[in-house]
């Protein structure tokens, strides 16, 4: 196994930075489709892109496998973000102003990229016993997210087990971060309008006073929230732009908000609109003021399923804990915690039982902060030929659909 999927790393990197010096925004990603559809096909794949032309998905079905068993599947998000990359010492930085992979997801495409390449070979030498799907999939930065676009072009039906991983800068490439239950949080986008008769500043009661009406707007309803719904719930309001007004003496007409709600379990999810436009409405009868809410729902936790972890640890586990390399020295695994970030991976969970990891990134002895989604983010590139030794050990020796 790790012969093979060495034969495949300096390609794989090389992939990897081809994407990441041409990064391409939610459903245009375009390029990227066409390389990845070009390669599948030298492989003897067959790839299915989907409506919408960016995307698709592979099958890798063993010669003479009863039809209808279910599919492994393997997804990748294949979209970049709108910012700029900020690393100027790369000869792979993004050569696109305002766009950058900056969240790794040219990595996890060039790791289900080797997974495909590394099973089409099992398949025909008879190591493959179970079917394999392998998603690319597109807008996973566009909420409510491309695997929406997935789902509904069937890239879901007959998938028994999902499995993805994602970059995490915090965690030392050669380790594999782990929860069972939630792993990410909800978020959503809202967008707060209020209206009324302005005027002048000498005469407010004659007016809407629109700045103090959104001030309180602003200061009053995450608190409110708070104490309105179970605080295990974890529902967080937070402001991201606010706006009004073009004069000091002048009583706008017209002001808005723009912010997230972000919940750690479906519950507050669920129950969060409802209670917020409750809330909105008594602060604008208080005001005198019009308003509209736009509350664009974008993706549910990523709840792990149990036994998906397990597959998870005992392939990482298996794979590298006794492998004599130092790149994997002391445990491989380690916990991993629930973060306030959206993910669109969760919409697979309503169709299918499966997990989504945290892989390491991080070189060893890094001394410059990576986050995500900022411009400076980078990887140390070993983890891609990790990523690809699990999935495909998860396919061929420990995954079970």
């Amino acid at each position: 196994m790790r012969a093979r999927v060495r034969a495949y790393e300096a390609e794989l990197i090389a992939f990897r930075r081809d994407l990441h010096r041409h990064p391409e925004l939610g459903r245009q990603e375009f390029r990227t489709t066409r390389l990845l559809r070009e390669r599948m096909s030298a492989a003897g794949l067959s790839p299915r892109l989907l409506p919408g032309g960016t995307g698709m998905t592979v099958d890798i079905v063993p010669p003479g496998l009863e039809s209808g068993a279910p599919l492994l599947a393997f997804r990748a998000d294949i979209d970049a973000l709108p910012i700029d990359d900020a690393k100027s010492d790369v000869p792979y930085r993004s050569t696109l102003p305002g766009r950058a992979h900056a969240c790794g997801h040219d990595v996890h495409t060039s790791i289900v990229l080797g997974t495909a390449l590394v099973l089409a070979q099992a398949a025909r030498t008879g190591e493959l016993t179970q079917p394999v799907r392998l998603i690319f999939q597109p807008a996973e930065e566009v909420m409510p997210g491309g695997a929406l676009d997935v789902i509904k072009a069937g890239g879901m039906e007959g998938v028994g087990r999902i499995f993805a991983v994602h970059c995490d800068p915090k965690v030392t490439v050669g380790r594999l971060g782990l929860k069972t239950g939630a792993i990410t949080s909800a978020c959503d986008l809202l967008t707060l309008k209020l209206d009324g008769p302005g005027g002048h500043t000498a005469r407010p009661y004659l007016t809407t006073d629109l700045v103090t009406a959104i001030a309180r707007m602003a200061a009053d309803l995450p608190p409110a929230l708070a104490r309105r719904l179970d605080p295990r719930w974890g529902v967080s309001l937070v402001w991201g732009r606010i706006a009004s007004g073009s004069a000091p003496n002048v009583i706008p007409q017209h002001a808005e908000l723009e912010g997230t709600v972000r919940c750690l379990e479906l519950a507050g999810w669920r129950e969060a609109p409802e209670v917020l436009h409750e809330l909105i409405a008594k602060i604008a009868e208080t005001h005198r003021a019009k308003w509209t809410l736009d509350y664009h729902r974008g993706v549910p936790p990523v709840v792990n399923e149990a036994g998906t972890i397990a597959q998870f640890e005992t392939a990482m586990t298996a794979r590298f804990e006794a492998s004599g390399d130092p790149l994997f020295s002391g445990p491989v695994v380690e916990d991993t915690e629930q973060s306030l970030g959206g993910e669109d991976f969760s919409w697979y969970l309503e169709h299918a039982p499966g997990a989504l990891a945290r892989l390491g990134v991080r070189a060893p002895h890094e001394t410059v902060d990576r986050d995500l989604h900022q411009g400076r983010f980078d990887v140390d590139e070993r983890a891609i030929g990790v990523g690809v030794e699990l999935f495909a050990s998860l396919a061929l020796e420990h995954g079970r659909a």
